[in-house]
Order: structure tokens, then sequence, then C-alpha cells
């Protein structure tokens, strides 16, 4: 009897244990995204070639201007361009030629080092939402964003095990200074997070300020030979570049940091309302913009970028998750790979007001869009809303776990002598059941993907406690991953490097709110 009881406090023991690490908190970071499936390529080869040749066309006959930049005119003159006032006219063949120095793939290091991620190749890299003015939540509703809100949007993409990134600006903390807030923004990044980020683009003395700070962070010397930053670059759409945007480029390019050359596309508005149109401008865009940043270095990272949407012709309010901003998101991939450039583009894109059914769609068709073209880096993969005006706390949790979709959509289909079950369909035989069979009992952990936030009771269950929607479990999420939340290590004299770093730089300025 005694031995009896000591087997039975071992099984309980064990099963206690197994509670116990199931609900123990786990901050995972999943490795970034290698495909094994093919990418669907839309264009044939004929359309390829006609948008190639006539995207020099417009590079040679139309050409881009450079606005308020007399360094960049100067540099195309050197490099052969025709520079009338500040419209820049490209020879054909030059952009492309120049373009070829840029990497076809390049690593950017995060602090630490099981966090790198390699941009380019067969990879996806995925980064949550950037830029919006206001928050939502299911508790103070939608709110001009503060920098409490940026913290706890890098808390929880720092706790969402499938973004790899943890961004730039997740949301505009419109209660700091405007010529101060990047400073508190990068310094959320690195130490709330240890995962890899984004600089500032607003000014390029805020660009050199990023890399001051990565260089307390990351030491100079490693700063000036690795890739430690992302940047945005936007391009205002149609074929000009304004002097912050290209100031911010030569600032990262001079110092070895990656830039998303991108265009800001409105099908309709910012671009021809035809899919090939469209194509065309943004290819000459980006080839403009990335020959630019190898004129400034050789070899300077970059990343191919493209947003895109559509737009209701109705109101003129933009539109997301449509066919054609798909079939636009499909066909720079096919142009991109072909200029051996990283590709960004896709996101968690919709135009809805909540985190509906309507975005639920929309965002759908965006991320699947995204895998399936070859994008390396997707920026705005979660968190978006109302068209990136708000950043949704609900919203950037249902966003993230879905991403998960995403990496097991990727691993492709093993045929491996394990995933034939060719034993499992010799044991189980016609009409049995395959639950208890031994194949199923040595794979059924790992076999499909599970989310961490969808309910899949029973209706009766699910009645019992609560009848939750999914917006009112993805509240719960957010309130658990932040209260789970713990910070990452940093050496503390790195730590008050950065924190000195801040107070004299704000200390040199007054507070400026435009």
């Amino acid at each position: 009897m005694a031995e009896e009881r000591t087997r039975r406090r071992a099984r309980g023991g064990g099963g206690a244990a197994r509670r116990a690490e199931r609900t123990a908190v786990k901050i995972e970071c999943a490795k970034y995204i290698e495909r094994n499936i093919p990418n669907l390529e839309i264009l044939n080869q004929e359309a390829i070639e006609i948008i190639e040749y006539n995207a020099e066309t417009v590079l040679e006959e139309v050409g881009v201007n450079f606005v308020d930049n007399p360094k960049a005119l100067e540099r195309w003159r050197e490099a052969g361009a025709d520079v009338e006032g500040e419209r820049v006219r490209i020879p054909r063949g030059l952009a492309r030629e120049l373009c070829k120095t840029a990497p076809s793939q390049f690593t950017q290091h995060a602090r630490n080092p099981d966090r790198n991620v390699v941009i380019g190749g067969n990879n996806l890299v995925l980064a949550p939402v950037y830029g919006p003015p206001f928050v939502r939540d299911a508790d103070g509703g939608r709110r001009y964003a503060t920098m409490e809100d940026f913290r706890k949007f890098v808390k929880l993409g720092y706790m969402s095990k499938w973004l790899h990134h943890s961004g730039g600006t997740v949301c505009e903390p419109t209660d700091v200074p405007v010529n101060k807030r990047h400073l508190d923004m990068l310094h959320a990044h690195m130490t709330l997070s240890d995962k890899p980020f984004m600089g500032s683009v607003t000014a390029p003395e805020r660009a050199q300020d990023s890399v001051e700070m990565c260089e307390i962070l990351f030491g100079k010397d490693f700063v000036q030979e690795n890739t430690v930053m992302t940047s945005l670059i936007n391009i205002n759409s149609p074929m000009q570049y304004d002097d912050v945007m290209m100031g911010a480029l030569e600032v990262f390019a001079e110092n070895n940091q990656a830039a998303i050359i991108s265009p800001f596309i409105v099908g309709g508005a910012m671009a021809p309302v035809s899919v090939a149109g469209t194509l065309t401008q943004v290819l000459a865009e980006v080839l403009a913009g990335v020959a630019y940043s190898q004129l400034i270095r050789k070899g300077a990272p970059v990343i191919a970028g493209t947003f895109v949407s559509s737009i209701d012709m109705n109101s003129g309010a933009p539109t997301f998750g449509t066919p054609e901003a798909s079939q636009v998101t499909y066909g720079c991939g096919q142009l991109f790979r072909r200029l051996g450039l990283p590709y960004r583009s896709a996101g968690s894109f919709n135009g809805s007001k909540l985190p509906d059914a309507q975005a639920a769609y929309e965002t759908a068709n965006s991320l699947n869009a995204g895998l399936l073209s070859g994008v390396n880096f997707m920026l705005h993969s979660a968190g978006w809303l109302e068209g990136g005006l708000v950043s949704s706390f609900e919203k950037f949790v249902m966003d993230a776990d879905q991403l998960g979709t995403l990496h097991h959509l990727a691993k492709g289909i093993t045929a491996d002598e394990n995933a034939q079950a060719m034993d499992a369909i010799r044991e189980v035989g016609p009409g049995g059941h395959y639950l208890g069979c031994a194949h199923t009992q040595a794979n059924f952990k790992q076999s499909f993907w599970r989310s961490d936030l969808l309910d899949y009771k029973p209706f009766e269950t699910w009645e019992e406690e609560g009848g939750r929607d999914t917006m009112q479990l993805a509240t719960e999420r957010v309130a658990k991953l932040l209260g789970d939340y713990q910070q990452p290590a940093m050496d503390p004299g790195i730590a008050q490097g950065l924190a000195d770093y801040i107070a004299a730089k704000k200390e040199s300025m007054p507070d400026a709110f435009s």
C-alpha cells in the first residue's frame, strides 16, 4: 500500500510539473521564415520585359526630381545623368548598372545575437505596424498615441513569438516634442526588447542620432562594419525625392545601415489606375532610389520596397486587401528579384475602423500575398488599423498570432518516411481511426499549428466561459502579455551611456511640436 501511494504521488507530481511547465512564462521568438515553397509569379516574360523597358524610358525621358538637395544633383551629374534644375534624367541602363553593387541579402544584427535576421534570399522577416498617430484599445477607444502606448507596443512585439523585428515608429507618441521623441522611441526599442529595430528618418540629424545611439549600444567599429538598423525611406510618388528622406538615406548609407527604398502608392492618385502602369512607375522610382544609395556608398544595404493600395473612386479613400494591390505585390516580387535586391511589401493592411471581419478579410489577403510574392521584409505585419491611422492593441495580438500560419505554410510539405505515414495507414486499416495509433502519438504535438488566441472549444464550454468573442479574447491576451513581460538584461554601462546621451541631446535644444 505504501508503495502504491508513492507511485500515485510520483504520477501526480509529474502531472503537476507538466502543468507548471505549460503555464510558466515563456518568452519565445521564432527564427525568421525560410521559405520552402515557390513564389507565385503573375507576370509572363513578355510583360516583364515591357515593364522594364518602360521604366527605363520613364527615367530617361520623364526623369525624377531631387528637391532641395544640391549634393544629390551633383552626384547624379558626375555619374552621367542629365540634370536640369531639380529634374534628373537617367540614361537607359545607368540606374540598373549602379544597383548591381547593392547586396542581394544582408544580416541585421540585434543586441541579442540569437535575434539576428537575414534579409533577402528566400527569407521573410516580420516587423510590426509603423507610423500611426492614433491608438485604439477596448478600454480607451481611439485616441492620440502617447509614449506609454509606444512602450507597450514594443513590449508586445518582444513577447510575440512570431515577430522577428521590433520595428520603428510603432505609433507616433504625440505627448513628446517632435524634435525629441525619436530619442525616446529608439531608447524603448534598445532597452525593452533585444530584437532588431529601425532608425529615425524624420530629419537627417535624427538619423545621425540613431547612428550615434547604436554606436553606444553596439560599439562604433561594429556599427561601421555591420548593419544594425533598418530605415524606411519613402518616395513622394510620383517620381519625387525630398531633401528630408534623401538626407536620412545619405546618413544611413554613409554609415553602412540599411534603407528601405519604398514608393508610397495609392493607385489612381499617385500612380496610374492600371496595374502595369503602376508597376512601371514603382520600378522606375526604386531604380533611381537604390542607384542613388550606391552613389553614396557602394555596397550600402538596401531593400527595394513598395507600399501599394488602390482607391475608392467614390470617396477618394485608400482601400486595402484588394486584388489589384495583390497583383502589384506579386509583380514587384518578380521585378525586384531580377534586380537581385531584397524585397519589402505587404502587411496587415485594412481600412476598417475596428478589428472586425473587414479587418480580418483584408489583412488575410495582404499577408498571404506577401508570403507568396517572395517578400523578404514585411513591415506593418501586426497592429495596422483604419488605413494606417491607428495602431490597435487588440489587432496587434490578433495579427501576431496569425503570423504563425505564415511560418507553417512556408515550411512546405515534407515527404520523408515519417511524413508518408505508411505505418499508420497499415496499422489502422479500413474502418478504424488514427487517434490512438503509434504514428499519431509520436507526432501529434508538432503536427498542427495551433492559435494562442482563437477559441476552438465546443459551444457549451464557450458559453459557460462567458461567450467571449475574438475582441474580448484579444483584450485579455494584451493584458496577459504585458503582465508576463520581462525586460531583457542590458549591461549597466551601456544603459547609462544611452541615458546620458539622451539627456544631453534633449538639454541641447528647446522643445518643438511641429
